[in-house]
């Protein structure tokens, strides 16, 4: 009967490495666990009383994270309802300030009804005592009417045409069926050139929006509005002309008249001329200050001339 085999030890068994190993290696031990066993022992004893006694450091912030939202939340809404109390304790006082504007601006647009009334009733007398004192001078009457339509200081009528400009209609929201944003407008700059060509043309008198246009006449924006000798105006914007039978004809080859064909094509802006007969159009609401030449007196010396030595 034969012995039994011993096992064969493990590659990484240390009596395999050195035949004379007769027990632990404390050199492969202390490399394996530097710690001593009692350290180790007392280290995770205290880092389980540290576990049982505080909560997560994960439960802190997500309590304080809900907390700094909560309190964010409260003070806007406070911040809210006070501002909301402010704008409706203000709107009183707001909405009163508005319709006191808006009372003084109708009552001064009523004062310069008036106001022109009255200058319309001291021409027509003017022009009465005029005719008386001429008498039966018809030539030198006759001369001053003309003059005086010439210059936008009497009422006019004849025939010619109109000119009409309408700004582009707003843009709808195919989704909401609500206007999206606001067309292109009629701009001063617009009327300016429509009036300018109307004179290059040949007009003979030219009224905007039934307002009276002369030679000192001015149109200009002031914000959003269009002002004509400081009168607003707003579209449509209706520019009568009256002249000579080809007036429409000379208007339509002007550049200004094809600047506003191609601005209605692109813009949608409107534009439309179409002849009139028998225009009527106002005297001018502003008065043309008149400038008289004045003879020189027979005592005003005359410049002296010195004559320099040589």
């Amino acid at each position: 009967m034969t012995n039994p085999r011993p096992t064969d030890p493990q590659p990484t068994d240390p009596r395999r490495i050195d035949p004379r190993w007769t027990g632990p290696d404390f050199l492969l031990q202390l490399f394996h666990d530097p710690l001593d066993p009692g350290y180790a022992d007392a280290a995770r004893r205290k880092a389980e009383r540290r576990a049982s006694s505080a909560p997560p450091p994960a439960a802190w912030r997500r309590h304080g994270t809900l907390a700094l939202r909560v309190v964010t939340l409260i003070a806007t809404g406070f911040l809210l309802a006070v501002a909301y109390r402010q704008a409706v304790a203000a709107e009183p006082d707001r909405t009163q300030a508005q319709a006191g504007l808006v009372d003084e601006v109708r009552s001064a647009q009523t004062r310069t009804d008036d106001l022109q009334r009255q200058a319309d009733a001291l021409r027509d007398q003017v022009n009465r005592l005029q005719e008386a004192a001429l008498g039966g001078q018809t030539q030198e009457l006759r001369q001053i009417r003309e003059l005086a339509a010439a210059t936008g200081l009497a009422k006019v009528t004849g025939d010619g045409i109109v000119v009409t400009l309408t700004d582009a209609p707003a843009q709808i929201d195919p989704k909401t069926g609500k206007p999206a944003d606001e067309g292109e407008r009629v701009i001063d700059r617009d009327l300016q050139s429509i009036v300018n060509a109307l004179w290059s043309a040949g007009a003979e008198a030219i009224a905007l929006d039934g307002q009276r246009l002369t030679a000192t006449s001015t149109i200009r924006a002031a914000g959003d509005a269009i002002l004509v000798d400081f009168r607003p105006v707003t579209s449509p914007y209706e520019v009568a002309a009256i002249g000579p039978d080809d007036l429409a004809r000379r208007f339509g080859a002007s550049s200004a008249a094809a600047d506003m064909r191609g601005l209605s094509g692109q813009y949608g802006i409107g534009f439309a001329v179409r002849n009139q007969a028998d225009l009527t159009l106002p005297a001018s609401a502003t008065d043309v200050p008149l400038q008289y030449a004045r003879p020189v007196g027979a005592g005003t010396p005359s410049p002296s001339t010195t004559t320099t030595p040589r």
